[in-house]
């Protein structure tokens, strides 16, 4: 399963990068494949542990910000396993032909 998500702080004026690297650092630090970019954070593994590293990503933003909001979109696909990488390789494959 990939699950792409965005987490937002509210309430604390419009520079929130430092909320946003905090919930990335726990991204990061679960071990699972991950990739950021400028708008979600997205995440390979198990439904459990892909769910768990989400909750306690907004956690952690939820500890400085007194509103968070959240917005995820998940690819649940069993049996598909480095879909971070093959999707995108399919197509930059497609944009070469």
């Amino acid at each position: 399963m990939i699950v792409a998500f965005s987490v937002t702080p509210l309430g604390v004026g419009e520079d929130v990068g430092e909320y946003v690297a905090d919930a990335v650092r726990v991204v990061r630090e679960s071990g699972l494949p991950n990739r950021t970019d400028a708008m979600f954070t997205s995440i390979e593994g198990e439904w459990d542990e892909v769910m768990d590293v989400v909750r306690r990503a907004v956690a952690v933003v939820e500890a400085r910000a007194p509103r968070v909001s959240v917005v995820l979109k998940a690819d649940i696909r069993p049996g598909v396993s480095d879909g971070l990488t093959s999707k995108v390789e399919t197509v930059e494959r497609h944009l070469s032909d």
